[in-house]
């Protein structure tokens, strides 16, 4: 099975459903919903198969194929995944089918349902490819082709300030996509045009001057920290994930974003490993301040999307710490802290839609108090996700997020010891929102739709995220097992003199296993 081009039939299953969504007549568009659901879940499970057949070879990078493209730049198409590759590929995989539930009374037409629906697979179609990408040109290009979708989701199927929080995305997002360009005709000048000259393992160990290496680095760099997103280049985040649809936002922060932080542990880091290390000082203070910035910025938030969107500042610090505090277990935690992200904080983007559909309004102050006793399930189930997001120990992100402080403490105390502060600030903030929208006497004013509890649809979609949670809460080990390779690959590769250790919950180490490139 190592031969079947499993990435190659990932990336087209969405794109052949969204053109199917497009394509159907109007009779039949009433079912767009539903074919859409079915189509995601069969996409899903490609991508559980995909994982076996990974798990089934050697290597750090597998399920590789690779084809000319574009011989005279030296461009092919060429694809295969490391350990976070596969999981991230998972994650994506995961939430679309729980988007498309979720979004499943949002659309007042069945027109817009199937546009809808047809966007959401397109979207899904580069997100696969992005994460597999092995080619630096292709990867660009499917960089900047990600953002074609969202744009539409956002301005078209958003709140108000839809359009102008689309354009602001789309603007923050092409500056950094046109910096990178210049890093990529930068190493395409040094590479050469031979045949396969762009793909990564070919970039990887190319000797570039102190000077240009840096420059380069800078350039991808800028780039990745736009998508993460990082302080002070974030602000683009909170406004788009206040006028998108929830659902848009889940893949938004819980994926798209990862993109970044994805691209600064196998590109930056591999490419320009003496580039990385002379940076990694600033890096880890701008982490730490996004950190703490996320955490005190998402305390003063009085509208519930903006609130969860400042919070993932202050994890994409934590996961970013991490990457450049270039230990084995930092790297792990930062590539386990990558998936856990997504799952808690799409949880909760569900959960905030649903408090918006009931309550008609995304301010948190007229959302509630009291909604506990009115909503016990849509409580219950926040409130768990909350514990979740602020790393309560039996929830996922309490081993990602102890990997990351204490791999930093390893070579960076100060900067460890801060970041342990902002677990503080995010207990502040989950546990005072919690206060504020649900605790005090039962609501009596509510009536009709606004007044019913989560539904068996509902309760699926973050039912599911929270189940994931909690097994992996309990039982880490076939993610991180999954991931060790890369988190090793990472350290080794970055060139970092200090001594690798193993994560706080390990799989077997890369020396048990054939090693390779990131």
């Amino acid at each position: 099975m190592q031969n079947f081009p499993w990435l190659t039939v990932l990336i087209a299953l969405p794109a052949v459903g969204a053109i199917v969504l497009w394509l159907v007549p109007g009779a039949v568009r009433a079912a767009a919903r539903q074919i859409a659901v079915a189509w995601s879940v069969i996409v899903f499970a490609g991508a559980v198969a995909a994982t076996c057949a990974y798990q089934s070879g050697t290597g750090a990078v597998r399920l590789t194929q690779s084809v000319n493209w574009i011989s005279q730049f030296g461009i092919t198409y060429s694809v295969g995944v490391s350990g976070v590759g596969i999981v991230m590929i998972l994650l994506s995989t995961l939430l679309v089918p729980l988007v498309l539930l979720a979004a499943w009374k949002e659309q007042d037409t069945s027109a817009r349902s199937a546009h809808y629906a047809a966007l959401v697979l397109i979207l899904e179609s580069f997100m696969v490819a992005v994460f597999a990408a092995r080619d630096l040109v292709l990867f660009y290009i499917l960089f900047e082709a990600m953002l074609i979708p969202v744009y539409f989701l956002v301005g078209s199927f958003g709140g108000e300030g839809r359009k102008k929080a689309a354009l602001k995305f789309l603007l923050y997002s092409l500056a950094g996509g046109l910096v990178m360009l210049a890093g990529v005709i930068g190493l395409w000048s040094y590479a050469g045009s031979d045949p396969g000259s762009m793909r990564i393992d070919n970039l990887t160990g190319l000797h570039l001057g102190t000077v240009p290496e840096r420059l380069i680095f800078l350039a991808f760099f800028v780039a990745f920290a736009i998508k993460a997103p990082m302080w002070p280049v974030h602000t683009w985040l909170p406004d788009t994930a206040q006028a998108a649809k929830p659902g848009t936002s889940v893949l938004l922060v819980g994926v798209l974003d990862k993109v970044g932080t994805f691209g600064m542990l196998t590109l930056c880091l591999p490419l320009f490993p003496n580039a990385s290390r002379w940076a990694a000082p600033v890096i880890i203070v701008l982490a730490i301040v996004s950190i703490i910035w996320g955490g005190l910025m998402a305390l003063a938030q009085k509208d519930i999307l903006r609130f969860i969107a400042y919070t993932s500042v202050s994890h994409f610090g934590f996961i970013v710490l991490g990457i450049f505090a270039f230990t084995q277990t930092s790297e792990l935690g930062s590539t386990f802290y990558m998936v856990n992200h997504g799952l808690s904080t799409g949880a909760l983007f569900f959960l905030a839609g649903y408090l918006i559909r009931r309550r008609g309004t995304q301010n948190m102050a007229e959302m509630g108090p009291g909604l506990q006793r009115n909503f016990p399930l849509l409580a219950g189930t926040f409130l768990v996700t909350g514990l979740a997001v602020i790393a309560l120990p039996g929830l996922s992100t309490f081993v990602s997020e102890l990997q990351v402080i204490v791999g930093a403490f390893q070579t960076h105390h100060v900067a460890a010891v801060i970041a342990a502060a902002g677990v503080i600030l995010a207990a502040l903030y989950i546990l005072m929102t919690y206060q504020r929208v649900f605790t005090g006497p039962k609501r009596m004013d509510l009536t009709g739709e606004g007044a019913k509890d989560l539904g068996g649809r509902e309760l699926t979609v973050v039912g599911v995220l929270i189940a994931i949670m909690l097994v992996l809460g309990f039982y880490p080990s076939p993610a991180v097992n999954i991931l060790n390779d890369s988190a090793q690959t990472a350290v080794t590769q970055s060139g970092s003199t200090q001594a690798t250790h193993q994560g706080v919950v390990t799989g077997p180490t890369s020396g048990e296993q054939k090693g390779g490139q990131q």
